[in-house]
């Protein structure tokens, strides 16, 4: 799996408040720690507000359209040409409807280290994890944390599980 598809999919994870899946984890697992903080999250059922989101990225940029076809005919070139449009319009539906910033400060490749006392859920240990915090490391990903939901209300009797509804032409 791709570092585009498997940020999408944990995102999505992330936002219906389900658990990374243990095939993407693969790593020991830290010492349990009390519950960090949680995000600000979105006043109506978590899922509803996941498809939504979802629902808009389809909307703007035809996300679900090209994460389900099978692009395999297709060349590199007409592949990147597809998706450079459809980033800069689901990047456009991010900035207007999330608020986001690194988990962790400071660039990519950079030395950080890990305190004891760390939360798991923001921080994942990767490569050889022995002993106890603090550990020191390379910033391989410095991670995504949402600090906004900004979602548009949806109308009255509007069905909250359609993505996106089916388009009928009329002749």
């Amino acid at each position: 799996m791709g570092r585009l598809g498997l940020a999408f999919r944990c995102f999505f994870r992330v936002l219906g408040g389900k658990p990374l899946p243990e095939e993407l984890t693969g790593q020991v697992p830290p010492p349990a720690l009390p519950p960090a903080p949680t995000p600000p999250r979105p006043t109506r059922d978590d899922s509803e507000a996941a498809v939504q989101l979802l629902a808009l990225l389809q909307k703007e940029g035809r996300l679900l359209d090209f994460l389900q076809e099978d692009i395999d005919g297709y060349s590199d070139e007409q592949v990147g040409a597809a998706v450079r449009t459809i980033h800069s319009s689901c990047r456009e539906v991010l900035k207007d409807h999330v608020g986001l910033e690194p988990v962790l400060p400071g660039a990519e490749e950079s030395r950080v280290t890990v305190d004891p006392g760390f939360d798991p859920s923001r921080v994942r240990l990767i490569g050889n994890v022995t002993g106890n915090p603090p550990f020191a490391g390379i910033l391989r990903h410095h991670g995504w944390r949402a600090t906004a939901l900004s979602l548009p209300k949806l109308p009255s009797g509007f069905d909250p599980s359609v993505i996106a509804p089916a388009e009928v032409e009329l002749p």
